[in-house]
């Protein structure tokens, strides 16, 4: 990347839903490899319903070289089974946890032995020390599910003096709650990277109800614009890569340490994106792929 600028990012993908998925996955990574990841994490189901799929998607990568980071959620495990899930990912070679409290399936009780994130970086250090990287989730807009914005940026510090070595924030469009949330955790004492989480913006009905489930705000003039594009995809994505790409350079001239793709299995869009920000050779891969 000689020609591209050196700034770090990182990748997110979901495990793949069947065979075919999971083939085509081989080749949106090999696309995607072009800008150098730091990591590559895959997402862990609420209550680990996916962990099968996570770990097999984990291997795939180890095997291909990739710097892979599983995610591990604890609401509703025991220290037990989350040793054992440890274990294993120091087997196959993963070096790398993004630590989360997570979510449980509809339908079960609390339980487990956990009942922050912060619970479980604690653990992942008293069980294994520093073999691990943890990154820890953070909250620009306000978890969901907080008390307070006070009882968030609390909780948010207690999960990095645990032992946490980063942050991946959930994605945002308002770059000043990244900053007014970086600031405020810095005079908490916090010293951690806080990496901002970039969703490239592709098809407007998914956004906004993953946003609206995740408590992500959509500002109202992107929101309004989105909508009156109706079916018209192409507008769609090029007003969404304006968007993203005005809000990614507003972050690195701020600061931000690095930038995670929130990539939703798909090639194009990442690509599309770093191109924008002058992140990727001028060399173009291999035809896109993109799976479901």
């Amino acid at each position: 990347m000689s020609n591209a600028k050196r700034v770090p990012l990182s990748l997110e993908f979901f495990p793949a839903k069947n065979p075919d998925v999971a083939a085509k996955m081989v080749g949106i990574r090999k696309d995607l490899s072009v800008l150098q990841p730091e990591f590559c994490s895959v997402t862990f189901g609420a209550g680990g319903t996916t962990q099968e799929g996570t770990f097999a998607t984990l291997r795939e990568m180890v095997a291909e070289g990739t710097a892979a980071a599983s995610h591990l959620s604890c609401i509703g495990a025991t220290k037990a089974s989350i040793a054992e899930q440890l274990a294993q990912l120091k087997a196959m070679g993963v070096k790398r946890i993004v630590a989360l409290r997570g979510d449980l399936p509809s339908g079960y009780g609390v339980g487990g032995d956990f009942k922050f994130g912060s619970d479980l970086v604690r653990f992942i250090r008293e069980e294994t020390g520093d073999y691990f990287s943890v990154e820890v989730a953070a909250y620009p807009e306000v978890h969901p599910q907080a008390k307070s914005p006070a009882a968030d940026l609390e909780a948010f510090a207690t999960k990095a003096h645990a032992g946490a070595n980063s942050a991946i924030t959930q994605y945002f469009f308002n770059a000043d709650a990244y900053f007014r949330f970086r600031d405020d955790v810095v005079a908490m004492g916090v010293e951690i990277p806080i990496i901002p989480g970039i969703m490239p913006i592709t098809n407007s009905t998914q956004l906004m109800r993953f946003s609206d489930s995740c408590g992500t705000e959509i500002p109202r003039w992107i929101r309004l614009r989105l909508q009156s594009f109706g079916e018209d995809t192409a507008s769609i994505k090029a007003f969404g890569m304006e968007v993203v790409t005005d809000l990614c350079e507003r972050l690195l001239k701020g600061g931000a340490p690095a930038l995670h793709f929130y990539t939703m299995n798909q090639s194009a869009p990442v690509l599309a994106l770093c191109s924008c920000l002058g992140l990727t050779p001028v060399a173009q891969p291999r035809v896109l792929q993109a799976a479901a």
